[in-house]
């Protein structure tokens, strides 16, 4: 419980006709949420406006309104702001006590690998004993407790309301992604991060965000941001990222696995077997939680493979150099840290060897491709679920990605499936989707085997694999079930291979 006055100090209003000092029990901008003595914040969403519910929200016990306009007909006090999803973010974060402000919060960007470096940042931090809230595309994880997540980012409110139960629980450090779509709509306004990152930018949401300029103006504000007593971790091989190192009033510590002017760099790196093996070098020192580190090296082993997960590791590393953590704990860590399903994950390591990769966009499918030309296989089978519902330009530029790298990983032939029976209405392959990637296709003399079902295209794959091959199962929404059914199809060969009576 609050007073209304003291919230409403946390922002700018616009009228202050009403001078009611009411007792305020919970914020909503959910109608549906709402119970008595609410103050409900009107949001305009993409598809709604929460204006149109205000009356609602009163007939439910809202006591009070934010909005961006006065709403005739509702006899309940109502206060004018610039933009309401500022005020919510601000209201939400007075209300329960600026919790981000009593632990030490970790925010991480990027167009690839944000749930895996966030992963191994709070698996680190586990590890070396610390209480740890995660929140993420995956979950939201407070101490032991452990939730599905809805959102990669949540709503501001929710938000604050996750960081105010991590306070309760004694949480000390939070790891959180942080979207693009989550900077653009202010969710994050009123959280007081202690270390920023932007692991690496691509081609990706562009629709959502109406230009490629516009997506990297919202992530990089993460960075740009940032106060001055926070630290910002940059990755000198991204040149955006890069061009963000005198953009910040932050301190900057750099990291490069192919440039070698930054704080932190990889030498001696190793990926024959697919999983890295590399020396961390720190090149120039600095200073964290009153510690100095000096120049010096130590050697990182890492069970996930992948050449995504050396940079995603290198992130990992200086956060939790910077936390304070040992180096031994961080290298015993990563030597046991499995990952995280769908990235770079090997599902089967016998006779052939099977990779499940979310192949996002063209960024995520450089790397994920870059990997495989440091590896030893004899040849690639690469099925790839086309993206559906994001359109011909993202489509296009993925085929432009692989046929990039057919020529250096040996491919003349790529399995492509529209996956109909795995996906919803949101992401079935248009036609314009379809067209565009056969026509990159055929412009580099790839031949497409395409399957309109999931299943016989993996069937297919592994049906064409001989001893020593490996099998990329490469896609999002429309892959998400391809290590089921490889591994289904396996054991039912398995078990007739075995049935069969040898004469």
């Amino acid at each position: 419980m609050m007073k209304l006055k003291e919230l409403l100090s946390s922002i700018e209003i616009k009228n202050m006709d009403d001078e009611r000092d009411l007792e305020i029990y919970g914020i909503s901008y959910h109608s549906g949420k709402v119970e008595k003595g609410h103050l409900f914040v009107c949001v305009r969403g993409y598809k709604t406006d929460g204006h149109q519910y205000l009356g609602k929200a009163a007939q439910n016990g809202a006591v009070a309104a934010i909005v961006e306009e006065l709403q005739e007909d509702v006899d309940i006090p109502q206060y004018v702001v610039s933009n309401s999803r500022i005020a919510l973010a601000k209201l939400g974060a007075r209300f329960y006590g600026d919790p981000s402000q009593k632990m030490k919060l970790i925010g991480i960007t990027a167009t690839n690998g944000k749930t895996t470096t966030s992963f191994m940042v709070n698996a680190i931090l586990e590890k070396s004993g610390r209480k740890t809230g995660l929140i993420g595309t995956v979950v939201i994880k407070i101490d032991e407790e452990s939730t599905p997540a809805e959102l990669t980012t949540p709503e501001s409110l929710d938000l604050q309301h996750y960081l105010s139960q991590m306070v309760d629980k004694g949480v000390s450090h939070v790891t959180m992604e942080v979207s693009s779509a989550a900077l653009e709509t202010h969710r994050v306004e009123s959280v007081a991060y202690d270390i920023v990152t932007l692991n690496n930018i691509s081609r990706e949401h562009i629709d959502s965000h109406g230009s490629f300029e516009k997506y990297f103006e919202a992530k990089s504000s993460l960075i740009r941001n940032a106060s001055e007593n926070s630290i910002a971790v940059l990755n000198l091989d991204c040149p955006y990222s890069a061009s963000l190192v005198d953009q910040t009033k932050a301190e900057v510590i750099t990291f490069g696995v192919n440039s070698k002017e930054g704080h932190i760099a990889c030498k001696d790196l190793d990926l024959t077997t697919g999983r890295a093996k590399f020396t961390l070098e720190i090149l120039k020192p600095f200073t964290a939680n009153g510690q100095q580190y000096e120049p010096s090296e130590f050697e990182v082993q890492l069970l996930v493979p992948g050449l995504h997960s050396v940079y995603n590791s290198m992130v990992a590393i200086t956060v939790s150099l910077l936390c304070g953590v040992s180096t031994a704990t961080i290298q015993e860590t990563l030597k046991t840290f499995a990952g995280v399903e769908r990235r770079f994950q090997f599902i089967f390591e016998e006779d052939i060897k099977i990779i499940d990769d979310h192949f996002a966009n063209s960024g995520n499918i450089d790397v994920t491709l870059g990997t495989l030309k440091y590896m030893d296989y004899e040849k690639l089978h690469l099925v790839y679920a086309i993206r559906g519902e994001r359109g011909p330009t993202v489509n296009r530029e993925n085929a432009e990605a692989i046929a990039r790298w057919a020529p250096k990983l040996g491919i003349t032939e790529i399995i492509a499936t529209k996956s109909v029976s795995h996906v919803t209405h949101k992401d079935r392959v248009t036609e314009a989707e379809l067209t565009v990637f056969q026509e990159v296709m055929r412009d580099a003399g790839i031949k497409v085997d395409l399957f309109d079902e999931l299943p016989d295209s993996i069937c297919y794959a592994i049906g064409k694999a001989n001893e020593g091959d490996l099998i990329l199962l490469g896609g999002c929404q429309g892959m998400d079930f391809g290590a089921e059914i490889a591994l289904k199809h396996l054991a039912s060969r398995k078990a007739t291979n075995k049935g069969k009576s040898i004469i």
